[in-house]
């Protein structure tokens, strides 16, 4: 693209930002663009892709810091008090008082004038920003011989696995907007955790290397395990006598496996019980644990003798106040 032409496009409005607007910002923008206006995600819409190409060309201007500077520059020119156009000869001096030069003016390390048989309007652009003139590489000349590799952007997905798979590990596949992306979830990944697929985004530009995918994964809940980190959490219901009086009990682990716990004798509901290494094993191969939490269920209906038993026991703790220490902290 030639220099000129960047004076007639406003990159800023392809994109839907500000001028001020900051390189997170365009990034983001042109994210959005890209994924709205892809040719795969609009076949046969030509509006579309000049919206998708304009995008595209916008962003490879202004990701590059040194191209932006001098695109607000030449758009500064071309709107901000600056008489000429290119092809005429007349008010150029405009153009190098910006600069802080000019015809005999300042320091005046180069000088310039207006006959009709003076410098092109492209090698003053190139004198003024040291660009590579018509004999660059390409044949190209002022800003637009300076196209460096620009990395595709980044998209985003997201997926829903069950507890078991985000303890065992999954195989998924997601969509990219151009294809659909087949990834490895790896063991041991927690809920809200992003994994990245590097080289599967947006195709780079100028040579310049895809972006990645980067996936976020929500774990679904689970009617007996909980996971926090590489820990797990389950809720084991345990009878009133085993809290009383204690007692040894299998609980079944994540992996499918039992393991015995002992309940002490006097425990109470939430109650935590600790199992070393029996929570989620994670890449390195290093486990959390698992952690047992006390529930005790209380029969709906008790039979005669049972309801007995319980009467005898209620005689025979009286004077034992439970509530004694919660009225207390009521009341701090």
């Amino acid at each position: 693209m030639a220099s000129q032409d960047w004076m007639t496009k406003d990159f800023y409005g392809a994109l839907g930002v500000k001028k001020t607007a900051s390189a997170e910002e365009i990034k983001k923008a042109y994210n959005t663009y890209a994924r709205k206006y892809h040719p795969d995600r609009n076949p046969g819409d030509k509006a579309a892709e000049e919206k998708f190409k304009a995008a595209s060309e916008a962003y490879q201007v202004l990701s590059n810091d040194e191209d932006r500077k001098q695109y607000d520059a030449l758009r500064q020119m071309a709107g901000g008090g600056a008489r000429f156009s290119p092809g005429s000869n007349g008010g150029f001096e405009d153009i190098f008082s910006m600069f802080g030069g000019g015809p005999g003016g300042g320091s005046g390390n180069v000088r310039y004038t207006s006959t009709g048989g003076g410098a092109g309007f492209e090698d003053i652009l190139s004198s003024m920003f040291g660009g590579g003139g018509s004999g660059a590489a390409g044949g190209g000349f002022g800003f637009g011989s300076r196209r460096r590799p620009t990395k595709g952007a980044d998209v985003t997905a997201s997926v829903s696995l069950p507890l078991r798979q985000a303890v065992d590990g999954a195989t998924v596949t997601v969509g990219t907007g151009r294809e659909q992306v087949t990834a490895r979830i790896p063991a041991g990944v927690s809920d809200g955790q992003t994994i990245r697929i590097a080289g599967k985004g947006q195709p780079g530009s100028n040579g310049g290397e895809p972006g990645d995918i980067l996936v976020k994964v929500s774990v679904e809940p689970h009617p007996v395990y909980e996971l926090k980190g590489k820990d797990v959490y389950v809720n084991l219901p345990v009878t009133f006598d085993e809290a009383a009086l204690g007692a040894t009990v299998e609980v079944p682990t994540i992996h499918g496996t039992n393991v015995k716990v002992k309940i002490p004798a006097g425990s109470s509901t939430d109650k935590v019980m600790r199992v070393r290494g029996k929570g989620v094993t994670s890449g390195r191969g290093n486990a959390g644990d698992m952690y047992v939490r006390i529930k005790i269920v209380v029969p709906s209906k008790l039979s005669a003798e049972s309801r007995k038993a319980v009467e005898a026991f209620r005689k025979s703790a009286q004077g034992t106040d439970p509530r004694k220490e919660f009225r207390t902290m009521a009341q701090l």
